[in-house]
């Protein structure tokens, strides 16, 4: 764990590719356009492979091409970009796969998209399930979620957390006040070493809102717990989506530096 830049950087950790079944362009077309927007150090963590839900992840087998697409472009833009190599993962008990656990990359992404809604698990942050909130008591949705958040934290598998909030993606909002909901989990983040990402995806959703939101960025402050910022970019168009208003942000609430990061080692740069 060092700083190793004292000047400012642009850094964006996490990315998609199209073999998350979900994302358009290519990864030199992302990497261009990387560069026209000045990113210094820009990370693809695409959906790793998982036994559940193909649909919108990559296959293992696939895992080997993903590889290379992103370690191949390391070498090809070094002189203009530093490129890293991450995965995000869903943290689900029972269907994570060893070989990406411990898969020789930059970082890891935890990340949580999937609840127990009666005898099946559903994604809350999918349109196609919306409709399940409605049957739901959210407080207890709210309550599970960052229970489970708490629960990746735990397993120190993961260098950060993906979208911390996601669960208000479709603006189904807790009574309850949502600091005292995530505090536990915020702990367990503090106690893990993990960062915590800056996500702006969300401005784009129907919550528009960054994730974390202000109150939360502002516990884990308080908790000395690191951040980065990642676009979460699905298509070239979203590659540095949001960016001033994340680290905005990140400056209101008292961040001066983020975290990028290699090998699985913390890098702290300026931003």
């Amino acid at each position: 764990m060092s700083e190793v830049e004292k000047k400012s950087l642009r850094v964006d950790l996490h990315n998609h590719t199209t073999l998350c079944n979900h994302a358009s362009g290519t990864v030199d077309e992302y990497l261009q356009r990387a560069i026209e927007l000045g990113i210094d150090e820009y990370g693809f963590a695409c959906h790793a492979p998982m036994n559940f839900d193909p649909k919108y992840r990559m296959k293992l087998e696939e895992r080997v091409v993903y590889e290379n697409w992103v370690n191949e472009a390391k070498e090809k833009y070094k002189n203009s970009i530093r490129v890293l190599l991450g995965y995000e993962v869903d943290y689900l008990k029972g269907f994570m796969l060893d070989e990406i656990l411990n898969a020789k990359v930059d970082y890891l992404i935890g990340s949580v998209h999937f609840l127990q809604n009666k005898n099946e698990m559903w994604g809350f942050d999918n349109p196609e399930f919306i409709g399940v909130y409605e049957s739901v008591d959210i407080d207890k949705v709210w309550e599970e979620y960052f229970e489970a958040i708490k629960s990746m934290a735990k397993t120190n598998y993961f260098d950060i957390v993906g979208h911390l909030d996601l669960i208000k993606v479709f603006r189904f909002l807790p009574k309850k006040d949502v600091r005292l909901i995530a505090k536990d989990a915020l702990k367990e983040i503090k106690k893990a070493n993990m960062v915590l990402e800056i996500n702006p995806a969300g401005l784009r959703k129907p919550i528009e809102q960054t994730y974390p939101s202000k109150e939360l960025l502002e516990e884990a402050y308080s908790l000395g717990i690191d951040i980065t910022f990642g676009s979460d970019a699905h298509s070239v168009e979203h590659i540095g989506f949001g960016y001033l208003e994340a680290t905005t942000l990140a400056k209101s609430v008292g961040y001066t530096k983020c975290v990028s990061f290699e090998n699985r080692d913390k890098r702290f740069v300026n931003f």
